[in-house]
């Protein structure tokens, strides 16, 4: 099937099932020359893994990453970087009550009707357990990106309605790795953390927010008119398990302003460089980054599989109970912070190199 490829110059295909022999990704357009740490890779994914705290699913997987090509002595060599992730405690048997049966608000049914064919085990291509080889992936494009200065960090602000009302600019993002929650805000991140168990305990799930940030960014990227970075971003976010919106700047919130007092006026500081007093655009203006911050939220909805049981139909088109087993997140959020902070990077690098062939 199409669309397991995401970017232009800087392309990633991901492949794999949830409970396949293994997920990976080949990483097409990466300069030669750069220096690649396979221990960063593996870090990032470490924040990703299943098992990693008592508030995610206790599915237990070392997401050990192994390099099969693109890299040698040390530097990538412009060839196509293959990473693999095998897969080492799938228990496909904790499906089989649902071979025939659509999960509510899962892909079952929109699988089914489209490729006539499923993998209903943990939902096969479906799963988030797919984004590992997005993070992977993008562990790469931050490599690429540190070497420019871009700093890419992404929190919890938002489980249910315990939220911080910190701005980004006073947060201690050292403290990010602190907690399960992945909240900065340490006080906040404790009745996150205590409601995320709650949920847990009463076999529910619930939703939230992950808000990033992108510093250091240059000035110029983006492409008018359909290729503008705010557009790819938002993509490359709704792409992302369990997605249900994106805003960046003042989002919706900016609708309840008016001009005088949305518009960012520009300044010039003591070293000549552009800035703007505000930054209600969020760092992009006409689609194009223009060297503030760039910060965004993304909204995760609650995990759709939940213990209680519920209404649905099987494929012959019966009435039917279905109940949820195995291993799941109650929340998503804590994980999907290093899935954000990479499609981010693969965003970013992708414009950055496209940034570069335009002025030669």
């Amino acid at each position: 099937m199409p669309g397991n490829s995401f970017g232009q110059l800087f392309k990633i295909t991901t492949f794999g099932e949830s409970h396949g022999p293994a997920l990976g990704v080949v990483i097409d357009g990466c300069p030669s020359g750069f220096l690649f740490d396979l221990d960063f890779v593996q870090s990032e994914l470490d924040r990703r893994r299943p098992g990693q705290s008592a508030i995610v699913t206790q599915r237990q997987e070392a997401d050990k990453v192994e390099l099969l090509s693109g890299i040698f002595d040390g530097k990538t060599t412009g060839m196509p970087i293959a990473l693999l992730i095998r897969n080492e405690d799938a228990k496909s048997k904790d499906y089989s009550h649902i071979a025939d049966k659509y999960r509510p608000s899962h892909a079952d049914f929109t699988y089914q009707v489209k490729y006539g064919h499923r993998d209903y085990r943990g939902g096969g291509r479906s799963s988030a357990r797919e984004t590992a080889a997005r993070v992977a992936g993008g562990a790469v494009a931050k490599m690429v990106l540190n070497n420019i200065g871009v700093k890419i960090r992404a929190w919890v602000s938002r489980v249910g309605d315990i939220a911080t009302q910190k701005s980004y600019d006073s947060l201690d993002f050292s403290q990010i790795e602190s907690t399960p929650v992945r909240c900065p805000d340490l006080a906040i991140a404790a009745q996150m953390e205590a409601l995320i168990r709650e949920v847990r305990k009463a076999g529910d799930t619930i939703g939230g927010i992950v808000s990033c940030v992108i510093e250091n960014c240059p000035v110029g990227l983006g492409e008018p008119v359909f290729d503008r970075l705010h557009a790819d971003l938002g993509k490359a976010m709704l792409s992302i398990n369990a997605c249900k919106g994106f805003e960046y700047g003042s989002g919706f919130d900016g609708v309840c302003l008016r001009g005088s007092q949305h518009n960012d006026p520009f300044f010039l500081d003591e070293n000549g460089q552009v800035h703007t007093r505000t930054n209600h655009s969020g760092g992009i203006q006409g689609g194009i980054s223009n060297g503030m911050p760039i910060d965004f939220r993304v909204a995760f909805k609650p995990v759709a599989t939940i213990v209680a049981a519920q209404e649905s139909i099987n494929e012959a088109g019966e009435s039917v109970q279905v109940e949820g087993r195995g291993r799941h997140d109650p929340c998503v959020l804590p994980r999907a912070v290093p899935i954000v902070e990479a499609m981010a990077a693969l965003t970013l690098v992708d414009h950055y190199l496209r940034n570069i062939a335009i002025k030669g």
